[in-house]
């Protein structure tokens, strides 16, 4: 019996792992791109209210099919409070899911045939990967700072028909409503939390839990922002601390009670 019990085990948590290279990626569109290089962007992970030059194209449908989950590991965008106002970062900018949260405002530029006047605030929740065997629109590709934004996020800033708009971007406090919130997965032995709903910075760079019967524990960045911690938790009430790119640090006690189970959301009840 304990021999088949550390098989199921070893066998659940290489399903987790393997589980993690699957992770949903979209790309964009093929349009012809306006003529010009953009810019480089340093520094575009801070608040100095600088504009930076990138372009921006659109995935999905209207109703956003398509943008739902991704690679920062977020469900279902519109139960989860980020709407169709939502875009998957390059890899220039998403670094390695690091970015996952933050919030930008963007607007078209220097193309008047097909800008829109006006600007649009979004949220980061996906990766638009690069593509090293195409030679034409490789918007995505390094170190290219690009937007794939869903559509009718796309069709606030520029017609239709352009496919791709050079942009102009800056980051920006994220606003949310509601407290921050911690979904839990993975098993006992694998516990996984993403935090979401993150007002502020809005983008994670830290996170630590704590057990009511233990000490502060360091988390792990799995993918996207799913954090992990290899200590059994189960049975005692959860608590967080969270630190954002701008290195504010907060605490969230007691948000799930002793009997909290898996594929479970809990509100920490205040935000950034």
């Amino acid at each position: 019996m304990k021999l088949n019990f550390e098989k199921m085990m070893y066998v659940k948590v290489l399903m987790m792992v393997i589980a993690i290279w699957f992770v949903p990626m979209t790309y964009s569109n093929g349009a012809e791109a306006p003529a010009g290089d953009v810019a480089e962007a340093p520094g575009t992970d801070t608040f100095n209210n600088d504009w930076y030059d990138a372009r921006a194209t659109f995935y999905g449908d209207i109703h956003g099919g398509d943008t739902q989950m991704g690679a920062c590991g977020y469900g279902d965008l519109f139960k989860q409070g980020y709407g169709l106002a939502t875009a998957a970062l390059s890899p220039a900018l998403f670094n390695d899911g690091y970015t996952c949260g933050a919030c930008y405002e963007i607007m078209c530029t220097r193309d008047p045939q097909w800008c829109l006047p006006g600007s649009i605030k979004i949220t980061a929740t996906n990766l638009c990967p690069a593509n090293y065997t195409k030679t034409t629109d490789i918007w995505c590709n390094p170190p290219q700072k690009h937007f794939d934004l869903s559509m009718p996020m796309f069709l606030k800033i520029a017609k239709y028909k352009a496919g791709v708009v050079p942009v102009r971007y800056r980051r920006v406090p994220c606003t949310k409503n509601g407290g921050v919130k911690f979904e839990t997965s993975g098993n006992p032995y694998f516990l996984m939390i993403l935090p979401y709903n993150v007002g502020g910075a809005g983008d994670i760079n830290a996170m630590q839990i704590k057990g009511s019967t233990t000490g502060w524990i360091n988390m792990r960045k799995n993918w996207g922002q799913h954090w992990t911690t290899n200590i059994v938790l189960t049975g005692q009430g959860l608590s967080f601390m969270v630190r954002t790119s701008d290195g504010v640090v907060k605490q969230f006690m007691n948000v799930a009670p002793n009997n909290w189970g898996f594929q479970q959301t809990f509100d920490g009840r205040i935000n950034f």
